[in-house]
């Protein structure tokens, strides 16, 4: 007989099947017909189980680029509070929208979102806006310190000139995205334009924000995926834990996302359109590449105390 002790399948697994389900079916009617516009969303299944994984009821999740608000969403639905930020103004209306949906189906949690930019967060999140999220009406309750997060959870930009995909203008010669989702907005202020030393730099910038307003113990939760460049596989993954590494924070687990639904011993993927055509296209140029059905779920701690000095042995 097996002790209770050596037990396996109560544990939890550093994988999580996300796509069970099609991304469409997974915000059919969670989300607003318009969120499918978004060039780059998370699944909602991945951010559910992250905040459940990291997170506890009645936690403050936060967002730096939230998108059309799935983190904050999910929240909500899951008896959080949520901050969610985002830079350009008609996807953040779309989060509250989001947000307020979920709310008018019964979500118990409460959530705002702020216009900004992800490297001006501990500002933001003492803002007055941020401030109203826990206090009663009309109170004078000190501004939330930075170190108020329980959990950051966030998918930056990782995909260059990706956009909202428009197969009926790509099938008659025009581009395949529009102008104004290509690298996620027209604005090249946002991070989506971003390219080589730049991104890199402001990446830096917005991991040591999200360690700001962290508490101490808590989470950062970063979902990137690998992606080509010119034929070559860019360790996107490893370059964002060398900068969450540098700004402190501690690498605590990493997770595969599986972005293929598990049907008997056969894996069916979730390909996306511009997935499908440049791996057909390298294939006929010759190449060997295999379909990534994947992202990494990076998760980072924000150590309990500064480590302590270490004693310079007596000369």
């Amino acid at each position: 007989m097996t002790s209770p002790a050596r037990k396996t399948s109560d544990l939890p697994l550093a994988i999580w099947p996300c796509a069970q389900r099609t991304s469409q079916w997974q915000r059919n009617g969670r989300y607003l017909p318009e969120s499918n516009r978004h060039p780059g969303k998370m699944l909602p299944e991945l951010a559910r189980r992250a905040i459940e994984s990291y997170s506890d009821p009645g936690d403050l999740i936060v967002d730096p680029m939230c998108g059309i608000g799935t983190t904050i969403a999910e929240a909500v639905r899951l008896d959080r509070d949520a901050i969610g930020v985002e830079l350009e103004a008609r996807w953040g209306d779309l989060a509250a929208a989001n947000v307020a949906h979920a709310r008018s189906e019964g979500a118990p949690g409460h959530a705002r979102v702020l216009t900004g930019d992800a490297r001006d967060l501990p500002r933001l999140l003492t803002s007055k806006a941020a401030r109203s999220l826990r206090e009663p009406a009309g109170s004078d309750v000190a501004r939330l310190p930075y170190a108020t997060a329980d959990l950051v959870l966030t998918s930056p930009p990782y995909g260059c000139e990706v956009g909202d995909i428009d197969k009926s203008a790509w099938h008659t010669g025009r581009h395949i995205c529009p102008d104004d989702s290509r690298n996620y907005s027209r604005d090249k202020d946002n991070i989506g334009h971003a390219r080589g030393r730049g991104y890199t730099d402001a990446m830096l910038d917005i991991y040591r924000a999200c360690a700001a307003i962290t508490k101490p113990g808590g989470f950062v939760v970063v979902v990137t995926k690998n992606t080509r460049t010119r034929g070559v596989l860019r360790n996107l993954a490893g370059e964002t834990i060398a900068l969450c590494q540098q700004v402190g924070l501690d690498y605590w687990q990493h997770v595969v996302a599986l972005l293929a639904t598990v049907r008997g011993d056969e894996l069916i993927p979730r390909p996306s359109f511009w997935q499908i055509l440049q791996t057909r296209k390298a294939i006929a140029r010759g190449e060997r590449p295999q379909l990534v059905c994947h992202e990494d779920v990076l998760v980072f701690r924000r150590p309990l105390s500064k480590p302590r000095a270490t004693a310079q042995a007596p000369r």
